[in-house]
């Protein structure tokens, strides 16, 4: 993994567009080139789906019934798989010191690696989602409540995990710790999103619930980046 580039984030001034496309692609680029971490989630996902109707039998009516818990769930544990690695390589190689060190804003690096984390994660889950819906038996009804709630929701996965990575940055095996402060913190998400597409499916009206998600987005892309920023200084002294 290469590091940052410590002279261009330095003494190089960048607008907050610059600075958080750079951040961005420098973390698409590595991940691109470690296919793993593309892939693990995705395929751990797939195979959690593919395995629910296995070992609950194939009854159409109770796959239907419990489809809308089991993908988010699902989802929610393939980004839990990921989050890990967000800032651990950097703590690692050392360019985390370095955005640490930098002059450039710390919260803009913050924004673009978990918007990066969230188009190698959350986005390949949204587009694979019909499909494991059709492995359900969702109601045809769900769909769109399915798919505005994921691309809602996984992004507020990705911006409260990453308060999480970065209060464990520091230790050697922090991926339980991480799961026991981060998973409490994406009940509520999973409770509203699943009840939205269990509306959904029943014809019901679920805007409410979209309110409520979209609300839970907002709050996220406002503190999350400071509180990452400070979670990592305090993590790594």
């Amino acid at each position: 993994m290469t590091p940052l580039d410590h002279q261009s984030l330095n003494y190089t001034p960048l607008s907050y567009g610059q600075l958080f496309m750079k951040v961005m692609n420098r973390d698409l680029k590595v991940a691109i080139h470690n296919k793993g971490d593309i892939l693990n989630p995705l395929i751990f996902l797939v195979i959690v789906i593919t395995l629910f109707p296995l070992g609950i039998g194939p009854e159409t009516n109770l796959l239907t019934r419990i489809a809308p818990g089991i993908i988010w769930v699902a989802a929610l544990l393939s980004a839990l798989l990921s989050l890990e690695r967000l800032f651990k390589n950097d703590f690692i190689d050392g360019s985390l010191e370095q955005m640490l060190l930098s002059p450039q804003p710390l919260f803009i690096m913050v924004l673009a690696k978990i918007t990066a984390h969230w188009l190698l994660t959350g986005l390949p889950i949204l587009i694979i989602a019909p499909l494991l819906g059709l492995m359900l038996h969702m109601e045809p009804l769900a769909y769109p409540a399915l798919m505005i709630t994921l691309a809602i929701g996984t992004p507020v996965l990705s911006l409260i995990g990453a308060i999480g990575v970065a209060l464990t940055v520091g230790l050697k095996k922090g991926g339980v710790l991480l799961s026991l402060l981060i998973l409490p913190l994406y009940i509520p998400l999973l409770i509203f999103a699943t009840g939205a597409i269990e509306a959904a499916s029943l014809g019901m009206p679920y805007g409410s619930h979209l309110a409520i998600i979209s609300a839970l987005l907002i709050g996220a892309i406002t503190l999350s980046p400071f509180a990452v920023s400070s979670a990592l200084r305090v993590s790594t002294n």
